[in-house]
């Protein structure tokens, strides 16, 4: 005989006892008190009871696949960062797929990025920002940054631009949002695309002649990763909004398959007409569900995953205040040695959600900044490099470079320079006051002994 009288029963008691084993052995983990020397990361997870609930109670569905804390969450999402439509996928990188691909469409017509076409991005950078150019046949042309913002030099933009420039895309640089008024103004100048991906930027604000929006939804198609060290998690994952209507159709039609049907899985027949249509040279009334009108992939998320973003997102809102007291702490505290290391600043006009906190040790500082990151690694503090530094230079472009597969505007000084003298450390939500004014300690003296 059971020992439950439902499963709703069955249920709650097995939640409840997942709060408890929370409580029991991973809060005192979360709760742990620092101690100069232990391991300071530049990012971690921060979660508590309801995130773990939360995929249990999704697990004993065993659906698996997408479903209803999916819909929950893409529900949820597009209501708090303010846009019509929200799809969930697999990883950031995947979003970016999605969000160049869906404009490589024919229903987009004239404004369809062909193969040959170009879109303007930056070489410093993450790689999946521009790998779906590339490996569509596109051709990415590279404009450089601006130091201390570390974002996209909008003063490159007319050299750049062509006859076949089709698109802009590029990415908030660790929070800080590039010069949305500029590049829009720009793009909507030449009727050319904008998608922002605002994978390292989620909750940051930008403010365009009084009226201020999250970034990611100023621009045609926005991104967003949920990898463990971004703003909030889902272990993998990521989101790729819009408020155009066609390319929302398109966006679930490259995520599913590339099929022409966007019945949600496990649902069939929406439309109620699913054998009366004629599409390409197929029979009449063929099965909708199997009709394939792009080239698509199969990119969507578990509902597991998007069961901790439901409960990720209702923290979120703490987690970016928390990231901006950590950023000004730390920026207060290395004023210091400001004439070695070149600190961080935000756009005019914006609000950021910080990522991480960027430095550049100044090239008269007396110290490299090789000097400087393994002297902070040595005290068991984390750093990063500014992802690629400068993509052109890795063994991935080993077989394109020096041919027309992309083109350079300019000498992109500033991005030769941040490969060469800049890192980063982290202001996740779980560094304390504690944390932060460690690691500040360790940077003076990483630049003020050696420098």
């Amino acid at each position: 005989m059971s020992r439950w009288n439902s499963e709703k029963e069955a249920r709650e008691e097995i939640l409840s006892l997942v709060a408890d084993f929370y409580n029991e052995y991973k809060k005192p983990e979360q709760d742990k008190s620092f101690t100069p020397g232990d391991r300071l990361s530049y990012a971690s997870r921060v979660y508590d009871e309801k995130e773990m609930q939360s995929l249990v109670d999704s697990a004993l569905d065993f659906w698996l696949t997408t479903g209803r804390f999916s819909a929950e969450f893409e529900n949820n999402f597009k209501k708090w960062i303010g846009v019509k439509y929200a799809n969930l996928v697999n990883s950031g990188s995947s979003a970016n797929l999605i969000a160049f691909m869906v404009l490589t469409a024919p229903e987009l017509k004239e404004r369809r990025i062909n193969k040959g076409d170009e879109v303007i991005t930056v070489a410093c950078g993450f790689p999946t920002t521009i790998a779906p150019i590339i490996q569509y046949g596109a051709v990415p042309v590279f404009v450089d940054v601006t130091v201390p913002e570390y974002n996209i030099d909008i003063s490159a933009l007319e050299k750049a631009r062509s006859e076949k420039t089709k698109a802009v895309m590029i990415a908030h640089t660790l929070g800080n949002p590039f010069d949305l008024k500029a590049v829009k103004e720009f793009c909507d100048r030449y009727n050319l695309w904008l998608v922002e991906d605002n994978c390292d930027a989620l909750g940051s604000k930008y403010t365009i002649d009084g009226v201020t929006k999250y970034t990611g939804t100023w621009g045609d198609i926005g991104t967003s990763s949920f990898y463990p060290p971004h703003h909030m998690t889902m272990g993998e994952g990521g989101m790729v909004y819009t408020d155009n209507p066609l390319l929302d159709k398109l966006i679930k039609s490259y995520r599913d398959w590339g099929r022409d049907c966007i019945c949600s899985s496990g649902h069939d027949n929406m439309c109620g007409h699913r054998f009366e249509g004629q599409f390409g040279e197929l029979p009449y009334g063929y099965d909708h569900k199997y009709v394939y009108s792009h080239f698509g992939y199969n990119l969507k998320v578990t509902d597991m995953q998007a069961a901790v973003g439901v409960e990720q997102l209702k923290k979120f809102p703490s987690f970016i205040e928390r990231r901006r007291y950590n950023w000004d702490r730390l920026r207060k505290a290395l004023e210091v040695v400001s004439d070695k290391l070149i600190l961080p600043e935000p756009c005019e006009g914006s609000e950021p959600s910080w990522f991480g906190f960027l430095i550049s040790v100044r090239e008269d500082a007396g110290v490299t900044r090789n000097e400087v990151t393994s002297f902070i690694e040595k005290h068991n503090i984390q750093t990063r490099l500014l992802f690629s530094g400068n993509i052109i230079k890795h063994p991935c472009f080993d077989e394109y470079r020096n041919t027309d597969s992309y083109r350079v505007v300019g000498d992109l000084e500033n991005t030769e320079f941040i490969m060469n003298n800049t890192f980063w450390v982290g202001v996740y939500p779980g560094m304390t006051d504690e944390k932060l004014d460690y690691m500040a300690s360790i940077i003076i003296e990483a630049v003020s002994k050696r420098g």
